[in-house]
């Protein structure tokens, strides 16, 4: 393992999910830690299962064939809105059409990361990904799996097309990034809320607020590796064995045991995806 890695923290008492992962990203230098030595690192500290996401047709399909390889891997596919803003309306036709092909294989569990983005993308991108949005919502639906969203400054809007279409019956905002009452109107609408590393930015008190306003049979917790490394390690590349730093943090804001909080999110992810699947080396 390259230095440029981080240490492993110490390991969790009880295992827990990464529900949003991407193992074949390179970071900067092009550092990628091989899938089977990630899934070791990763189990080795109490991360035993990962959710592999996949953000348009390339990494959909590299998200698939991870999963089928390795059992504690399951797979999530889906166009990320800021590919689908870039989309000509023919483009995006055949993409969703592939996604909905990939969303059949058994390996998957979820469709996403979908969602909007009005950070990256402007007003003139914005119908594209609406669009997108709510035929990534019809291909979970046909097929029973979980939404996964990716949701950046858009968050009245994403829960405008989610109260017009309606939700599938299990559905995650991936690195919950609103307030309090963000979070109580996702939960109320039958939300998971998903929490990276940002979690324990010093700058994320509204989000330490949103933690401590969600009930703790929807929590979840996240990489989104090799991006948000938590503190104390903000700015180096991130993996799943860095999420224990995550979980002792959460634990601490929440103010609740260790072990019991590393057992509601084991237990919340498998509700939140549709059932439990294998662990690291079982």
């Amino acid at each position: 393992m390259t230095a440029a890695w981080p240490e492993a923290p110490v390991a969790l008492p009880s295992p827990v999910v990464d529900n949003h992962c991407h193992l074949d990203h390179r970071v900067k230098g092009g550092l990628l830690i091989p899938v089977e030595e990630a899934l070791e690192r990763a189990a080795a500290v109490g991360v035993t299962r990962i959710v592999q996401v996949g953000c348009d047709i390339e990494s959909s399909r590299w998200a698939v064939e991870a999963a089928t390889a390795h059992p504690s891997v399951v797979a999530a596919v889906a166009l990320h809105p800021n590919d689908a803003a870039r989309m000509s309306e023919s483009e995006l036709d055949d993409a969703l059409a592939e996604i909905d092909r990939l969303a059949a294989d058994p390996s998957v569990r979820a469709v996403g990361e979908t969602g909007l983005d009005y950070f990256r993308t402007g007003a003139e991108g914005q119908p594209a990904q609406h669009r997108s949005f709510r035929e990534h919502i019809a291909i979970a639906k046909r097929h029973d799996r979980t939404l996964v969203i990716h949701d950046r400054d858009a968050h009245d809007d994403v829960l405008a097309i989610i109260d017009d279409v309606g939700a599938p019956d299990r559905w995650v905002m991936h690195c919950f990034s609103g307030d309090a009452d963000f979070a109580r109107a996702c939960v109320e609408r039958g939300a998971h809320l998903s929490f990276a590393g940002t979690v324990t930015f010093k700058n994320a008190e509204n989000l330490r607020e949103a933690l401590l306003a969600t009930p703790l049979d929807r929590i979840l917790v996240e990489t989104d590796a090799p991006f948000l490394t938590p503190m104390p390690h903000r700015g180096k590349p991130n993996a799943s064995f860095l999420i224990p730093h995550t979980v002792r943090f959460m634990a601490e804001v929440l103010g609740v045991d260790l072990t019991a909080l590393c057992d509601a999110i084991n237990a919340n992810t498998d509700r939140a995806f549709g059932g439990s699947w294998p662990q690291f080396g079982s």
